[in-house]
């Protein structure tokens, strides 16, 4: 599918330079001369590299449609980490690296969307927010509550996160899968 280079937006999947590129920025930039721009951001869906365009309005760029699938996260053995197709039940296995640091927050029986393009895995979308327990964290001091500083916090998947002075440990909390920032306590 066509579209005008001023269209693209964050997540926005491309065909550019014989390569899949996803925005990962966008900023629209009108120049006292000449004509209106989208500076662009992309990064290679392949092997991760990075590049800045500039699209201009009458430019076209190709929008690529990936394949959505749902699946659900059964288990991690060795490096792989192993989905279930929800429809016909066949299991894919995809090395941690492909899903990152966020890898940490798949949880056994977590529905999970994976995206394809012509067969081939690109990316592994999770749930927007998770639940884990605090297992680490400083204890509250009396009178700091005032203010309004966060603490360090280690939940029980490995990962460090800065939680407000009223949790403690053992407490559940919700956490977005995106930059691992505290969002609420479970209630």
């Amino acid at each position: 599918m066509k579209m005008n280079g001023n269209q693209i937006a964050p997540g926005n999947v491309i065909q550019h330079n014989d390569s899949l590129w996803v925005a990962v920025k966008t900023q629209h930039v009108k120049p006292g001369k000449g004509g209106a721009f989208a500076q662009v951001e992309l990064k290679n869906v392949f092997n991760g590299s990075k590049l800045n365009e500039r699209f201009r309005s009458s430019e076209t760029v190709e929008k690529v449609r990936l394949e959505q699938k749902d699946f659900q996260f059964l288990f991690e053995s060795g490096g792989m980490l192993t989905f279930m197709d929800l429809e016909n039940y066949e299991q894919i296995e995809l090395e941690r690296d492909f899903v990152g640091e966020r890898a940490a927050f798949l949880q056994e029986g977590m529905a999970v969307r994976l995206e394809s393009y012509e067969g081939r895995q690109i990316a592994v979308d999770l749930p927007e927010y998770v639940t884990l327990e605090v297992t680490e964290t400083e204890p509250t001091i009396k009178g700091q509550t005032a203010s309004s500083s966060y603490k360090p916090a280690v939940l029980e998947n490995g990962v460090r996160t800065m939680v407000p002075p009223f949790v403690t440990v053992g407490e559940k909390i919700v956490v977005a899968t995106e930059d691992t920032s505290y969002v609420r306590r479970t209630d």
